[in-house]
């Protein structure tokens, strides 16, 4: 008899199918960082939160004025864990005081990360949000066995080459899939 391992979908996007009713994560894109036997992490990476980076730099450095284009760089929800703790996602190759290697990605999450940023010494292409997304052992996957979720490989286009606006349907496009054309009825056959 062959034992089949787990599949995880570390380093994917989550498509929240038309019916997800769960207001953190209607409409919602979500990268996942991780994904294993203990659980799951991700970031919402289509819903702004309605601040900017300007707003939060106000916070962390309040003597010094922000630069101009941090006026209009936004911070997207992230998720509803943590929602004070920011997270830098960006192309590998910086590394500030705190950054994980994620392969081709890294995830920072230190001041230093944005105060680059805003100084324009940091990444070229990156997502900034105040939260995350997260799941117990299993939890994802009883989701996702009830149809909450559709699942693609990550596309780094996606994540910082198009307008917020853009993403969830680019990446069910990546699937072949018109999110307009799926009824907000869940089911199973």
């Amino acid at each position: 008899m062959k034992t089949l391992e787990p599949s995880y979908l570390k380093h994917h996007l989550l498509i929240a199918m038309p019916h997800m009713d769960d207001p953190n994560f209607a409409q919602s894109l979500i990268y996942l960082i991780d994904h294993n036997e203990q659980g799951a992490m991700g970031l919402v990476i289509n819903q702004p939160s309605g601040l900017s980076l300007a707003d939060i730099l106000e916070q962390l450095r309040p003597e010094v004025t922000p630069a101009e284009h941090c006026h209009h760089l936004p911070i997207m929800a992230g998720g509803p864990v943590q929602t004070d703790r920011g997270f830098v996602l960006h192309p590998a190759g910086h590394d500030f005081q705190a950054t994980l290697d994620l392969g081709e990605l890294g995830l920072s999450t230190s001041q230093d990360a944005l105060f680059a940023i805003a100084d324009n010494n940091g990444p070229d292409k990156y997502l900034i949000t105040l939260g995350y997304a997260g799941w117990g052992a299993g939890q994802l996957e009883n989701e996702l066995a009830e149809n909450a979720w559709l699942s693609c490989p990550v596309d780094p286009a996606i994540l910082f080459d198009m307008p917020h606006e853009q993403r969830l349907q680019a990446a069910a496009r990546r699937l072949g899939v018109n999110l307009g054309l799926l009824t907000s009825q869940a089911g199973h056959a």
